[in-house]
């Protein structure tokens, strides 16, 4: 399930069932604020996309492999998930709600991030010498630079306004 959290209040307003039978269990969730729209990665295949104004399920994306994490643009409308099983990127217009692109990175961790002012992508993933960042442009959905960083990077979060990217 999703649950859904009230800031103001800091109280329980709704849960959403997700994921189940062959669609998996959820995993990563991202929002695009611009839309109120929820995107939920989903073990068995699929991303579910949930409507934030009605908090339930609008539709399911299905992508096969393994979508484990999920970031979005908001200012394209553009999700990217993590395919785990594949060594991939699935790229998902919001616009759509379809998979547009699939980029291969080397073996992608659950760390992905996005930077909308610079349109690029931030994926972890180990590499045959250790931890990179595969960088994304979402202008060309190809990996545009790796950058190694220390062992098994995990997490990954960006501050767009001076341009930097934080790697765990």
């Amino acid at each position: 399930t999703v649950s859904v959290i009230n800031g103001e209040a800091d109280t329980l307003t709704a849960t959403i069932p997700v994921g189940g039978g062959q669609s998996g269990d959820p995993e990563g969730i991202a929002v695009n604020p611009l839309t109120d729209t929820i995107y939920v990665a989903e073990t068995g295949g699929a991303v579910a996309v949930i409507s934030g104004r009605t908090n339930t399920v609008a539709a399911t994306i299905g992508l096969g492999g393994f979508p484990f994490e999920i970031a979005t643009d908001p200012l394209t409308n553009t999700i990217y998930v993590t395919d785990i099983d594949n060594s991939a990127v699935s790229v998902i217009s919001g616009r759509t709600e379809t998979e547009v692109a699939v980029i291969a990175v080397g073996g992608p961790g659950p760390g992905i991030a996005t930077d909308p002012l610079t349109n690029a992508i931030y994926v972890t993933n180990e590499g045959p010498q250790g931890g990179i960042v595969s960088v994304i442009s979402g202008r060309t959905d190809t990996v545009a630079a790796t950058v190694p960083v220390g062992n098994y990077p995990v997490g990954v979060a960006t501050d767009p306004l001076p341009s930097t990217v934080y790697v765990a």
